[in-house]
């Protein structure tokens, strides 16, 4: 059926007037989801034990200590905080936590986590790009250290690198982590060249203004590669801004590239029997949003529980 992870505090991360990561962009998800059959399930606040897998205790201080009473303050230039803000990031990390736990117990074969703010841009002691804790990187490092498995998969295709998952997984051998994005563009890493401690990092970078094919062309490779590594769970930063219509990139994907990749994604999983995590990250044309955020839990739905 899928499950879906969301909560209310997702609401209550407010950003300033006109800032592209805002509360809407999850009423545009969760609308776009509403008529679909989901298992779906409210997302617990996160335990400071699974946020310090990959955050030091000294930074999640930091960020509690610089959440307002009112109004908005800066973690970087990108990423702001609000009173609501932190509670947010928390269930979006606990929201991880709680369907990678469910979907190795064998509740369901596939998960979405519906939630903001994103993750995947956060470093280890770092906020960036609208991102505060790196809420899938937690999630692989839990399903590894918690769970006890030997290889997971992160695939992120939001058009901007993920680096922060970069970061955070660049020197662990039982994780594969790999990317398509826009290059050169925000945050500026990604090249081919950065291939991790272990050689366990593949960043397929696109250029500007690339349509949907050399997109699948990249996937499939990417999905080959998955294949080799036989991971007992898949990960997936799903950003939907690689979009033609995004404001924010310039790249030109469909709707129907997003339900291409997806499947390939899934295809893949299933050839290696691993059951499938995937976490909302960016994606700000809220139409397109909603559209292809929808087009991917449609085919998580297809695999069969």
């Amino acid at each position: 059926m899928t499950l879906l992870y969301t909560h209310p505090s997702g609401f209550r991360h407010v950003t300033p007037p006109s800032h592209p990561e805002q509360v809407a962009r999850l009423d545009a998800v969760i609308r776009a989801l509403a008529n679909l059959e989901l298992d779906r399930r409210e997302a617990p606040d996160a335990e400071d034990e699974d946020i310090l897998r990959c955050h030091p205790l000294g930074y999640l201080a930091a960020v509690a200590r610089k959440v307002p009473e009112e109004g908005w303050s800066m973690l970087d230039a990108d990423t702001y905080l609000s009173p609501g803000s932190l509670a947010a990031a928390r269930h979006a990390v606990g929201g991880v936590c709680a369907a990678v736990d469910a979907v190795l117990a064998g509740e369901d074969a596939t998960a979405f986590v519906a939630m903001r703010p994103p993750g995947h841009h956060a470093e280890r002691a770092r906020a960036m790009g609208f991102c505060i804790f790196n809420s899938i990187a937690i999630g692989a490092v839990r399903a590894l250290d918690h769970h006890g498995l030997d290889r997971v998969a992160v695939l992120d295709f939001d058009v901007h690198h993920g680096n922060g998952t970069q970061d955070l997984l660049w020197n662990e051998p039982r994780s594969l982590f790999a990317s398509t994005h826009q290059f050169p563009l925000y945050p500026g890493t990604g090249a081919p060249s950065e291939r991790g401690a272990h050689g366990q990092i593949l960043n397929l970078p696109l250029q500007a203004g690339s349509e949907g094919g050399p997109a699948r062309a990249a996937w499939r490779q990417i999905c080959d590669r998955v294949v080799e590594w036989q991971p007992q769970l898949v990960l997936v930063s799903a950003g939907f801004d690689a979009h033609e219509a995004d404001p924010l990139a310039s790249l030109a994907w469909e709707d129907g590239d997003f339900t291409a990749i997806t499947r390939l994604i899934l295809d893949a999983a299933a050839t290696c029997s691993a059951p499938v995590v995937s976490v909302l990250e960016g994606g700000y044309d809220l139409a397109a949003l909603g559209r292809t955020a929808r087009a991917h839990v449609e085919v998580l739905k297809e695999t069969p529980a």
